[in-house]
């Protein structure tokens, strides 16, 4: 596991941008971290880094929201997400078999159904202000 120090909000989405350079077509990244920790602020900078260009926006209430570009990304939030039937609905399986990057906000709710598919592992975590502990597990940037 890795772990980055970012300052500014600036500073996680140039993370996410570095990430998508080592990410291959198909990967998960499964995030945890508490509201505001900075989950889509890095989910913004990976889409941008795989060349998607549709705006990035938090999926709360779409549940999945689908960027196209060079490299496509899915971006899931499994907040209200309980069960793998309610995962398959949203088309979580498809977009990983059609190649998408899958990027899984509050990825916690289905923790054991998700270490199946061998997620990177993103934890961010909120250090006041705008700094955070960024941790990286399964990919190197």
């Amino acid at each position: 596991m890795t772990e980055y120090i970012t300052h500014s909000r600036a500073e996680t989405v140039e993370l996410g941008r570095r990430m998508a350079q080592a990410v291959s077509p198909g990967a998960l990244i499964a995030f945890t971290g508490g509201l505001g920790a900075g989950k889509t602020a890095f989910c913004e900078g990976l889409a941008a880094g795989l060349g998607c260009t549709d705006p990035v926006s938090s999926p709360t209430f779409a549940i999945v929201n689908y960027y196209r570009g060079a490299r496509p990304m899915a971006h899931f939030d499994l907040y209200r997400i309980s069960t793998e039937a309610d995962l398959c609905a949203a088309g979580f399986y498809d977009y990983l078999d059609q190649g998408a990057v899958v990027a899984v906000e509050w990825s916690e709710n289905l923790a054991q159904l998700l270490e199946l598919e061998h997620p990177i592992r993103v934890e961010i975590q909120s250090l006041g202000g705008e700094e955070r502990r960024i941790r990286i597990e399964g990919v190197e940037l």
